[in-house]
């Protein structure tokens, strides 16, 4: 479930930012193009003989600058020139955070699952915040008090997505039955083909339960934290509350004919 949520808030996350910053840029671009057109037509309408003069800027020469700088006695030393290791390593950090844009790229449930990876994996931080005789248990009740409001929070918000999926705008049937087939017909009959080819060259255990539990993986509904994406970049909104609504009906009938299928195959 860690890893599930890690994919999840990493790749998905991102590719419905970049699509939203998409859709920003054509909006900006065609706000810049109507002004354009505006700015010609105005132009038109107006003489150039109306257009008022610029005034003219003053220009101070950069010789009469230097003339109000105190001359320091002995110049610089080579500490006021040169930059100290430590600080040239923070501008370097500083300029890969712009460019990769961590705080984009790390979302809050993301920066979560990759705690928690680190509590369970380490044992000394581990045996200081989980257990009875911890001596940090406060916040691990403090976390668990916290995740277990996330669950009716995104419940509700699956809820209203589903209400408004019943009241949105119409969309392609084509388009909803293609997702419904390749979600409930493909996805299911691939993983069977690749969770058997695994067992066949033994990169998986043999266990039923734990074969079971792979090929039910491949039947599950789309993801509720995809409507939570959504509303946080306010984009495809109403096309995600309309997908959710007919996969989420469908999902009954889908999972209980693949879940009797692969207890059939695993048995």
């Amino acid at each position: 479930m860690a890893i599930s949520i890690i994919y999840l808030w990493t790749y998905v996350y991102h590719i419905l930012r970049v699509y939203s910053t998409e859709e920003e840029k054509e909006v900006e671009v065609d706000v810049s193009i109507n002004e354009t057109k505006y700015s010609a037509e105005s132009s038109k309408r107006f003489p150039d003989n109306i257009k008022e003069a610029l005034l003219q800027s003053k220009t101070f020469s950069t010789s009469e600058e230097f003339q109000y700088q105190v001359a320091l006695p002995g110049g610089r030393s080579e500490e006021h020139i040169q930059l100290s290791q430590f600080v040239k390593f923070k501008q370097h950090l500083m300029m890969l955070e712009e460019k990769l844009n961590l705080k984009k790229l790390f979302a809050p449930s993301t920066i979560g699952a990759i705690v928690g990876f680190v509590v369970g994996a380490v044992s000394q931080i581990r045996d200081l915040l989980i257990g009875e005789g911890a001596h940090l248990r406060a916040i691990q009740d403090s976390a668990s008090l916290l995740s277990d409001a996330a669950i009716p929070v995104t419940t509700l918000i699956m809820g209203a997505n589903l209400v408004k999926g019943l009241k949105g705008p119409r969309i392609q049937k084509s388009l909803v039955i293609g997702i419904i087939v390749v979600r409930y017909v493909l996805l299911p009959m691939s993983g069977i083909l690749i969770v058997k080819a695994a067992i066949r060259f033994g990169l998986i255990h043999s266990d039923p339960l734990y074969q079971f539990v792979l090929l039910l993986q491949y039947a599950v509904p789309p993801a509720m934290a995809i409507g939570t994406m959504t509303q946080l970049f306010g984009k495809g909104e109403s096309e995600c509350s309309v997908i959710m609504l007919w996969t989420y009906a469908l999902a009954s009938v889908a999972l209980t004919l693949w879940s009797t299928l692969f207890m059939w195959l695993v048995s």
